[in-house]
């Protein structure tokens, strides 16, 4: 098992595949990495010997934002447009879809689930005589 980058790396998977675990990389991302660092992406990442991971590990440091760094630059970035009160900050702010998605139906991933007052609401009371 690899450790990259303070992320431990699924022995059975191709290298390929096993470098998209780091947050900040995706599978273009890491074909590029491995052309750059001459390994085949068949590869295991248990076969991967110690001087292939040290240098897969220096091309991602000198090369990329990853992990820790990248996760803190995008609650930095969203702070700021929230401190400025831009219209994406107050969406952010509301939990609401930044990018202009609809919202009067849809969007429960970003707003959560149903409140029970709006589904009180609807029904109808039923008066006793």
């Amino acid at each position: 098992m690899a450790r990259i980058e303070g992320v431990n790396l699924p022995g059975n998977k191709r290298v390929e595949v096993g470098l998209t675990y780091l947050f900040g990389i995706g599978l273009k991302r890491s074909q590029d990495i491995l052309k750059a660092t001459k390994i085949s992406p068949d590869v295991r990442i248990k076969d991967l010997s110690h001087e292939q991971v040290g240098l897969i590990q220096r091309f991602i440091s000198e090369n990329y934002t990853v992990e820790g760094d990248l996760r803190k630059d995008i609650t930095l970035n969203i702070k700021r447009l929230q401190e400025i009160g831009s219209y994406r900050g107050l969406r952010h702010k509301k939990s609401l879809p930044v990018r202009g998605q609809r919202t009067k139906t849809n969007a429960r991933t970003r707003k959560g689930p149903r409140k029970d007052g709006a589904q009180i609401a609807l029904k109808k009371t039923i008066t006793k005589k």
